[in-house]
Order: C-alpha cells, then sequence, then structure tokens
C-alpha cells in the first residue's frame, strides 16, 4: 500500500473547513503522543461514560491481539462531546499530523470527507481490510457521497429506537407502543404519576436532543438541508422542537431534573423502573438494563414516524425511524502508517471481533456475517433490525457537523427557559433564526470554498 500524502489543494479544503467551523467551537481533545514512532498505531475513539470498564477491557484485548499480528502498539485518544471531535479533526487536518484511525459518528463522516484527509476506499483499499462485501450494505449509507467515493468503514451500527417498560403499560391499559409523537405524549401522560415518568429523556446530552427534532422534521417532509439551502427556520422544525420541550414543562411526563442529565442518567431512571418509555436508545442499553430492576420487563420499539399534530404521515414525509447511526473508521491520508491502519481495521471488522464488540457494549455488527448472527440468537432485538432497515441518513455535506451543533445549541441555549418552567414561542423563534443563519452561513462558505 503507497504512503498518501495531503496534496495542495486538499489542505486548501482543510483551511476553508477550519475556518467556517472555528467561530462555533472550543472543544479540546485529547491529541498528542506517538508522533512519527512506526512502530505505534494512533486509534482515537469516542470515550465510553457508560462501559469505561468494558472499554478498557477491549482496549486491552484489542491491542494485544494487534500487537501479536503486526508487532505494533495501540496508542488509544478520546475525544468526549461533538466539538472535541470535530476539533480533533480540524486540528489533525490542519497540522497534517495526529491519529492515524479515527472512530467518528456516521453523521461527522461529511465533514471528515470535505476535508479530503482521509484515504479514499478504492478496491485494494478495501481488500486491505478485509472486502467490502464483508458489511452489510446499509451500513455503507453515508460512507461518502456516492458508492465510488467512499471514506466511511462501517465499524458499529446503532439504530434508535424505544425502550419500553411494558408492565408500566399494561397498568395504563396500553396494548401497543405508540406509532405517533402525539401518541407518545399521550400514552406518556397515561403513565405518569405514583413516583413515576412517562420518559426519561438527557436534555442536556451533548448527542441526543437533534436527533428528536431532525425525526420529526423528516417525518413532516422536513429534512433540514435541500442541497445548498438550510431549511431549520421553520414550522416543522418549531414543531418538533416545541414538541420536544413541552414534555418537560407543558405536559409533566419528564422529570424535571432531567434538564440537567447526560443519556446515562436517563438510562438510570428507565433501569430502575421509574419510566415508561426511554426514546432514542439503542442495542448499547442492553448491558445496562440487564439485572436492572427492569429486566424481563421491557422490550424495544420503533420510533414514532409521524410528525407531531398529525394522525398520519403526510405525503411528502419520511418514514425515518432512525438516522443511519453508528461509527465509521477512517484511515489519515496525511500519515506514513496506512498499512498499520488497514490492519487495524482488518482486525476490528473480522465476524468474531464484531460480536465481540457486541457482547461487551450491545452494538450492532456492520459486518454481514456477525450481524446475521447476533440477530439469530437475539430475536426480542427484531424492532432494531428494522430500525436499521428504516434508518436514512442525514445530509451529506461538509457543513452537517456544525449544522448539528447548531441544532443541539438551540437546547443549550433553553436550558435555562426550561428550568424557569417555559420557552417561549418568541425565545424559540428567535434561536431558530439565529440557527438559520448560522447553517445557511456554513452552507454558503462550502459552496463557496468548491468543498
Amino acid at each position: 500500500m503507497k504512503t498518501r500524502r495531503l496534496k495542495p489543494r486538499t489542505l486548501v479544503g482543510a483551511v476553508a473547513v477550519i475556518a467556517l467551523a472555528a467561530l462555533s467551537l472550543q472543544g479540546c481533545a485529547v491529541v498528542d503522543g506517538s508522533g512519527d514512532d512506526p512502530d505505534t498505531l494512533r486509534v482515537m475513539m469516542g470515550a465510553d461514560t457508560t462501559y469505561p470498564k468494558e472499554r478498557k477491557q477491549w482496549q486491552q484485548e484489542t491491542a494485544a491481539a494487534f500487537k501479536r499480528t503486526t508487532g505494533a502498539d495501540i496508542q488509544w485518544e478520546t475525544y468526549s462531546t461533538p466539538q472535541e471531535e470535530l476539533t480533533a479533526i480540524q486540528t489533525s487536518v490542519i497540522s497534517g499530523q495526529g491519529p492515524d484511525v479515527y472512530a467518528i459518528g456516521t453523521t461527522f463522516t461529511p465533514t471528515a470527507y470535505a476535508t479530503g484527509a482521509f484515504v479514499e476506499m478504492g478496491a485494494d483499499e478495501w481488500d486491505a481490510v478485509g472486502g467490502k462485501d464483508q458489511f452489510s450494505p446499509a451500513s455503507l449509507g453515508i460512507s461518502g457521497p456516492s458508492a465510488s467515493k467512499q471514506i466511511g468503514i462501517p465499524f458499529a451500527s446503532r439504530p434508535f429506537v424505544m425502550a419500553v417498560n411494558d408492565e408500566l403499560l399494561e397498568r395504563a391499559g396500553i396494548t401497543e407502543p405508540p406509532t405517533t409523537w402525539d401518541q407518545l405524549t399521550a400514552d406518556a401522560k397515561a403513565t405518569t404519576g405514583d413516583g413515576t415518568y412517562g420518559m426519561a429523556i438527557a436534555y442536556a446530552d451533548g448527542f441526543d436532543p437533534w436527533k428528536f427534532v431532525w425525526g420529526m422534521a423528516q417525518n413532516a417532509g422536513n429534512t433540514l438541508v435541500d442541497g445548498t439551502t438550510a431549511e431549520i427556520d421553520t414550522t416543522a422544525v418549531e414543531q418538533a422542537y416545541r414538541t420536544y420541550f413541552d414534555w418537560v414543562t407543558k405536559d409533566g411526563v419528564v422529570d424535571p431534573a432531567a434538564i440537567g442529565w447526560n443519556n446515562p442518567q436517563a438510562l438510570a431512571q428507565f433501569a430502575d423502573g421509574k419510566a415508561a418509555f426511554f426514546p432514542m436508545t439503542t442495542t448499547t442499553s442492553l448491558n445496562s438494563l440487564q439485572g436492572s430492576k427492569v429486566d424481563g420487563k421491557y422490550s424495544y420499539a420503533l420510533l414514532p414516524t409521524v410528525p407531531p399534530g398529525a394522525t398520519e404521515r403526510p405525503a411528502d414525509g419520511i418514514e425515518a425511524a432512525s438516522i443511519l447511526s453508528g461509527d465509521n473508521l477512517v484511515v489519515a491520508d496525511y500519515g506514513t502508517k496506512q498499512d498499520l491502519s488497514f490492519a487495524f481495521v482488518r482486525q476490528v471488522s473480522a465476524p468474531a471481533a464484531q460480536e465481540r464488540y457486541f457482547e461487551l457494549f450491545g452494538q450492532l455488527p456492520t459486518n454481514a456475517e456477525a450481524a446475521d448472527r447476533v440477530a439469530t440468537a437475539n430475536p426480542d432485538l427484531a424492532p432494531i433490525v428494522r430500525a436499521g432497515e428504516l434508518s436514512k441518513p442525514t445530509a451529506f455535506t461538509g457543513a452537517w457537523s456544525d449544522i448539528q451543533l447548531s441544532l443541539v445549541d438551540v437546547v443549550v441555549q433553553s436550558i435555562p427557559s426550561l428550568k424557569r418552567g417555559e420557552v417561549t414561542d418568541d425565545q424559540l423563534r428567535a434561536r431558530l433564526a439565529a440557527a438559520q443563519r448560522d447553517a445557511q452561513s456554513t452552507l454558503d462558505r462550502q459552496k463557496n470554498g468548491g468543498l
């Protein structure tokens, strides 16, 4: 495998991406260490606050196997927030040094692609990681702008669903999970009381809030980005945020403490039997629920796909049960260790390795053989498998990461108002107008920069 270097035009593109994002990002990632050591591969992944012990165990096992097969060591590096994730990519791209392999969220793949700083996968590259056909076709849906231009190698799949406390629903006389967002609100009201809440939500989480808004907007026919035009300051998006905020203020179906919660705290509330629904979760919740108070009393169900205020999806509505979610591995184009990088990817993409990752973290394999084995052995995961089939990708634009952060920022700015008990219409519309301006500005700069 020949070594690749950033071309001048690529570096210009990278600078443009950094410039357009710098205004909104102040994260700081852990990027240090091995430098040019030819016997150490630097791998950056998201920190795992839900399963830190399992993460350490997996890293030790993976590094030991890598040492046996290649003679090289692995230096693990982490990011903890989307801001840190993007900053790490930007810093490495502009400096031409950094981690050799990144595990990035699927929605960040378009931004990584726009930098031109990661290896584009051709026939030789796919062969080096064990073959493109080993991966489930759906998992390749956000690897690049087209089937012939891809940088993302599928690593883990995390379709979003709801965890449902079957016992609480039965007690309330609810026999079927809701299929519309209004039904979910009504069912949450029916299951609130006697020390339990209808929903476990994490308003302060850096990753979750925008997914609710994206899903509801998609169901209403709004994709948030139409080509080079942002569509955030719209009725559909406003109604999505209003629904999301009203759950904790007007409807009273969410514990007010959840305004300050991250995802693990919301999961803990559901695991303790104190919430009927835990929407926007994945199979990563499996291990936490095993042995909990709801073990044997819960199931998974699809998220609603009919937008707020409607009883059926409109003609232009999208049956987006989930974002196309998970992690892609990308290999740095600026380094000299592509051979080691592809050896690492090949190792963690093998069926046994993928099944081990599922065992430790509950994340579905992207390797088709491993995915089939997991689905056969775990029939209760059928709704999650179905959610994966109904998943839709976010817009493939280098501006998406900034747009995603703008969507989260609407919630961040609203936290004080939520704590006071109300986000007014004027406040919400002003924040959406600001997010629209920021998103459109990012899209315009990307277009003008030729990315």
